[in-house]
């Protein structure tokens, strides 16, 4: 291998036969690669300033508590890890297996050595290689004997068996430290900057000091680390860029089958029905009118699910009369799926409202509306304006446009952008009360729709109920359960129950406003 190679070429009786080793060994890889169209030999950062990193290097030399920073490995991920670690004000020494390869891929402030010679060199190492070449490392133990070495490795999977490989890197070498952390930032964010969402590095580590040092480098680069505690929970971390929206499978999930279901539902009764009945076909229905009689009926009966869940939650704590009782697992499951349920909701009544703007400019609609004019004109039929069918279009159209309005309001204040900008009693306000009003109006919505359809044998095609009358069902009984809850003999007992008052210890509880004036006003749905 280059690098043994090279080990054998360079003493290590110092840092300067190093430093200018890899200086004269940069300048002549210049010279070879001055012509070569070689994409690795450009900058990772466009317009980074290698001045302006000199300067802010020769400042942190002045500083004896800044340490120097080793990093193990020269893949994308080291090159980035070093342009940000000496942008950010640190001497950083590169470990590899062939420097003589290595050395033009980094800027002239990083120091390109062997891997011998970094670990030695280096306070903080940052082991940059795939975990199943750690072994290989195991020959550097003794440069590594009490210093800080930060695992930034991912596994090629979930692996829920464990141990993870910070817990193996720790047994390789139980006279260092280690630190878990880093791995959840892509080589792309790290040349950036931290930025947008991504900011949080989550570490973890048994020694405290060793994960005191690395925060302050973290603090230093601009991202804010999070201790996950000790190092037994690196498995969990290194599981997490594996992980595929977790918290979306439910939601997404339950959305898809609502959709088939009503889509299904309305192709008999919209396809299959004229086809038996009068032989006619209408299968030019399917890709528009079918799928916007089934995204309505999706968006309502998902809004509905997002409130349902506090119902169950009152409900129990006014059945157990505590709130130190832990729910059922599928309601834990639900309650914090909520705000996914709702996004969800908020989608399907999106596309239901650019399906319905696409519906006048259907060839099918176009055939309709001119066959229509011309059987009224064939009839002597002069005036065809109907109030009830005006007025009805109307305030369904009103309806509608204010339950979507509110859903727009629900989803901005649901991004953590918005969601921090806001207390607790806005965010609730906003999420719970106006909630509500969504879903009123969006019930109120579909009501108007169905107006008196419901009401005639027509719309029971094979004795099957219009899919409107399905979908009331659940934001109905949501609706009056919340109604439920602001009776008074209700609302004081439940305000009573979550300020800590428990019906099986005989304990005098007294709070301000036993009227229930308070209570009666409060939001009792949210749990």
């Amino acid at each position: 291998m280059g690098g043994r190679g090279f080990n054998n070429y360079v003493t290590l009786s110092g840092r300067n036969s190093s430093a200018d080793y890899s200086k004269r060994q940069r300048g002549s890889n210049k010279q070879l690669l001055g012509n070569m169209p070689d994409e690795m030999s450009r900058p990772l950062v466009p317009g980074w300033s290698e001045s302006g990193g000199s300067r802010q290097l020769e400042a942190s030399l002045s500083d004896p508590n800044t340490p120097t920073v080793g990093i193990l490995g020269t893949g994308d991920f080291s090159r980035s890890l070093a342009r940000r670690l000496v942008a950010s004000g640190y001497q950083v020494v590169v470990g590899s297996r062939s420097p003589a390869r290595s050395v033009a891929l980094f800027p002239e402030d990083v120091e390109v050595t062997s891997q011998m010679e970094a670990a030695t060199q280096a306070d903080v190492v940052f082991v940059a290689v795939f975990p199943e070449h750690h072994s290989t490392l195991v020959t550097l133990k003794s440069a590594l004997v009490g210093k800080t070495l930060v695992d930034v490795s991912n596994s090629l999977g979930i692996n829920r068996d464990g141990p993870s490989n910070a817990e193996q890197l720790s047994d390789l070498f139980p006279d260092s430290f280690v630190v878990k952390g880093f791995n959840t930032l892509s080589a792309w964010t790290l040349q950036n900057g931290p930025r947008d969402g991504i900011r949080q590095v989550l570490l973890c580590g048994n020694s405290s000091k060793a994960k005191d040092l690395v925060k302050h480098i973290c603090h230093r680069m601009g991202f804010i680390p999070v201790d996950m505690g000790f190092l037994s929970s690196s498995l969990e971390i290194e599981n997490l860029p594996h992980h595929l929206f977790p918290s979306w499978r439910l939601p997404v999930l339950c959305m898809l089958c609502l959709f088939v279901f009503f889509y299904l539902y309305s192709f008999i009764q919209e396809v299959i029905h004229p086809l038996v009945e009068k032989g006619k076909g209408a299968f030019y229905k399917m890709p528009i009118e079918v799928v916007n009689a089934a995204l309505p009926s999706v968006a309502l009966v998902m809004l509905a699910l997002v409130y349902l869940p506090g119902l169950f939650a009152a409900f129990f704590q006014l059945r157990w009369g505590t709130k130190y009782k832990r729910f059922p697992d599928w309601l834990d499951r639900w309650l914090t799926a909520r705000k996914q349920f709702g996004l969800c909701s908020f989608f399907c009544a999106v596309l239901h409202a650019v399906y319905s703007l696409s519906l006048p400019l259907r060839k099918s609609a176009r055939y309709k509306l001119s066959n229509m004019a011309y059987q009224q004109v064939k009839a002597g039929v002069e005036d065809s304006w109907n109030d009830e069918e005006v007025w009805r279009m109307e305030l369904y159209l009103s309806a509608g446009i204010m339950a979507l309005g509110l859903l727009s309001l629900l989803a901005v204040t649901s991004l953590p952008s918005v969601a921090n900008t806001l207390n607790w009693r806005e965010f609730t306000f906003i999420q719970s009360s106006l909630g509500y009003c969504a879903l009123t109006a969006a019930t109120t919505h579909t009501l108007i729709f169905g107006w008196n359809r419901a009401f005639t044998a027509a719309r029971y095609p094979f004795y099957l109920p219009p899919s409107f009358v399905l979908v009331l069902i659940l934001p109905c009984v949501v609706l009056c359960g919340r109604l439920a809850l602001f009776l008074p003999c209700v609302a004081g007992r439940l305000w009573k129950i979550r300020r800590g008052w428990e019906r099986s210890r005989q304990i005098r509880f007294a709070l301000p406003g036993e009227d229930c004036r308070n209570g009666g006003g409060e939001d009792v749905s949210n749990v």
